[in-house]
């Protein structure tokens, strides 16, 4: 098979797919090896980063969507008469910062770390397909376990969770030490003024 058939049966499938598809899957489909895979999926991308269509190609945890492009976002709500969804409260971000660096995590786990009930907040992110359940706990009860989807990678730009921002514990733990330490002082200045 040469190569420009490849690539365009890789826009047609993705096209057709709607959803990322695996490498894996997509080596199945022609029977062709990851690099051939890739190799294509480049060429595609570059072809569709001209300009001069509405549609890219996204790379997402291993997989490959085609994607409208996010300068057409408006056009595409309004056709699709799809409703502004409000931004995600800071709630939602704490539990989506918790679940995405520590994941798979149960809804205990969640509020151990927030100090508050959380359940209604995960339920949420679940139904806005954020959040995923992903088996249970092999432990007493089997408490639900839950993981970020392709949707959250793709909400926040990321190809893959290696892409987190790295947290230094160290240093933010030295930083909530001394804010507290800050302000038992400026409790005890009150006291002896």
């Amino acid at each position: 098979m040469s190569n420009l058939p490849i690539d365009n049966a890789l826009e047609a499938v993705l096209f057709a797919s709607g959803s990322p598809v695996s490498v894996e899957k997509l080596c199945e489909i022609f029977g062709a090896e990851a690099d051939e895979i890739n190799d294509s999926a480049k060429r595609l991308s570059e072809k569709l980063a001209d300009g001069s269509n509405g549609i890219e190609l996204v790379s997402v945890d291993g997989a490959y969507q085609l994607c409208t492009k996010p300068c057409y976002a408006d056009y595409v709500k309004k056709a699709l008469e799809l409703r502004k969804t409000p931004p995600l409260s800071r709630a939602a971000l704490e539990v989506l910062a918790i679940v995405s660096y520590n994941q798979p995590v149960t809804k205990s786990f969640i509020e151990t770390v927030r100090g508050i009930d959380s359940d209604s907040i995960v339920n949420t992110l679940c139904d806005k397909g954020l959040l995923r359940e992903n088996g249970h706990l092999d432990a007493p009860g089997r408490p639900v376990l839950f993981s970020t989807t392709d949707a959250f990678l793709r909400c926040f730009g990321l190809e893959s969770l290696d892409q987190l921002p790295q947290i230094d514990v160290e240093k933010q733990l030295t930083l909530e030490d001394a804010a507290a330490e800050n302000e038992n002082d400026g409790m005890t200045d009150g006291e002896n003024g």
